[in-house]
C-alpha cells in the first residue's frame, strides 16, 4: 500500500508539473505576447520538477506537521525567487541573462 501511494503522488507531481507548461503553450497558440522556446519549457519543467521532487522528499523524511508546513514554504519561496528572475529579471544576476 505504501509504494502506491509514492507512485500515485509521482504522478501527481507530474500530472501537475504537465498541467502548468501546457499554460504557456496553450497561450501561444492565442497571443504573440507568449513567446516561450522549447528551451524556455526544459528549464521550467526541470525547475517544477526539481521543486516537486523536493517537496515529496520533505514530506516524507520531515514528521511534524510545523515543520513540513515551514519546510515547503521555504522550497515555494525559492522557487518564486527564482522564477521571478528567470522571468523578469529581478536582481539582475548574469543567472537571468543581464
Amino acid at each position: 500500500m505504501y509504494v502506491m501511494n509514492k507512485n500515485k503522488r509521482l504522478a501527481g507531481i507530474l500530472l501537475t508539473m504537465g498541467i502548468l507548461l501546457m499554460v504557456p503553450l496553450v497561450a501561444m497558440q492565442f497571443t504573440n505576447e507568449v513567446d516561450w522556446s522549447l528551451f524556455d519549457f526544459v528549464v521550467m519543467g526541470s525547475l517544477l520538477l526539481i521543486v516537486g521532487l523536493t517537496a515529496e522528499f520533505s514530506l516524507r523524511k520531515i514528521k511534524a506537521t510545523k515543520n513540513r508546513i515551514i519546510a515547503i514554504a521555504i522550497i515555494l519561496f525559492i522557487f518564486l525567487l527564482i522564477w521571478a528572475e528567470l522571468a523578469v529579471g529581478v536582481f539582475g544576476t548574469p543567472f537571468a541573462g543581464s
